[in-house]
């Protein structure tokens, strides 16, 4: 068994930190911190995704450029989550069906991060189809 476990937190850098923090909480994703200079949004149970200007932070930190990240979504709520998206001028792939069963759509956020949302980690079967696909 890892040590790891999951990821606790993801951090991405804009210009604009109020600007992408109203488009990930467009998503349904909660605000739990806010300062000058970034925020903290809940990403689940135990995750956060952090959004922060430009710069370093303490521990020599920064945000970063991520060309594509996932987000776990709750399993039948893509469809309701990519008309949102649509509805507001955001282009939306999917969903797209995996090895397996589980659906992703894709998209780019305001900064032009290429964010996926998963249903993967939330079909609740107990298998490891999905695991076993990402290692082929």
């Amino acid at each position: 068994m890892s040590p790891v476990d999951g990821i606790c937190e993801l951090v991405l850098e804009t210009e604009d930190v109020t600007r992408l923090r109203r488009f990930y909480n467009g998503l349904g994703l909660d605000t739990l911190q806010q300062r000058d200079d970034r925020v903290w949004l809940a990403a689940g149970e135990r995750a956060r995704l952090g959004i922060w200007s430009p710069g370093h932070k303490e521990h020599g930190d920064r945000g970063g450029r991520h060309v594509h990240f996932a987000l776990s979504a709750r399993r039948g709520t893509l469809e309701r989550l990519a008309s949102g998206l649509r509805s507001e001028g955001t282009e939306v792939e999917g969903p797209v069906e995996h090895p397996g069963g589980d659906l992703s759509i894709y998209f780019s956020d305001p900064d032009g991060n290429r964010v996926e949302l998963w249903d993967f980690f939330r079909d609740g079967d107990g298998s490891d189809q999905g695991v076993a696909a990402l290692a082929d």
